[in-house]
């Protein structure tokens, strides 16, 4: 299984610091936890030429290369999900997919989300209280992330139409918190996928991944038989 993270985040406080991945590795899964380009204990590269269009999905293409991984699951939280997608849209084939913290918006309107984040970075350490992007200022503070790279990074990043979507027909969960709408709606994305279904665990955008819902959730959904 590939687990990838979301923005600004990485595979230790997706995964790992909540008991995620050791609920999926306790369920008998071999967890691959890359962290993205520009995140975590990857490079963060300043220069341009390192964020060619959907450089994200590359990435996790030429790892599923060189580990040589044939029968494998997919899983991706928020821009972990965008990556995912575009992933499979772009030629890979896994066993299952899922789709967290997304909704059919956060694919087919990126440009909004962008805006957003982008005005995040550019307004870092003045936003105050109150702002919608205070939250995400807050939390982009305590990761660390080197904001020239992921600004970069921000800008490989291609839109997704709901047709492309017809692409993805391996068995999908569209997984989101109850209370979290940040990527539009999960319940249009489910609808949109030949083959998807919809699960809802407790929590906001941020504090669903602390829950252990999550985790239940996607072993849930890994070992069933479709």
């Amino acid at each position: 299984m590939i687990l990838l993270h979301g923005l600004f985040s990485s595979a230790q406080v997706n995964w790992i610091k909540y008991g995620t991945a050791r609920r999926l590795a306790e369920a008998g899964f071999t967890c691959l936890l890359p962290d993205l380009r520009a995140h975590g204990q990857s490079a963060a590269p300043h220069e341009a030429a390192a964020y060619p269009s959907d450089v994200l999905a590359r990435d996790v293409a030429a790892l599923v290369a060189q580990q040589g991984l044939v029968d494998f699951d997919l899983v991706g939280f928020s821009l972990g999900a965008r990556t995912a997608a575009r992933s499979v849209i772009g030629g890979l084939a896994p066993r299952r997919l899922v789709l967290a913290g997304m909704g059919l918006e956060g694919l087919a309107g990126w440009k909004g989300r962008l805006d957003f984040f982008r005005d995040v970075i550019d307004r870092f350490g003045t936003i105050r209280p109150g702002d919608p992007a205070y939250l995400s200022q807050q939390f982009l503070k305590g990761s660390g992330v080197d904001r020239v790279a992921v600004r970069q990074l921000l800008g490989a990043m291609e839109d997704t139409s709901p047709a492309a979507l017809a692409a993805i027909t391996m068995p999908t969960l569209v997984l989101c918190g109850d209370q979290d709408n940040d990527n539009g709606s999960a319940d249009n994305l489910a609808a949109a996928l030949p083959n998807a279904r919809r699960a809802t665990i407790p929590g906001t955008h941020m504090s669903c991944v602390t829950r252990p819902e999550l985790g239940q959730e996607l072993v849930s959904f890994l070992t069933t038989d479709a």
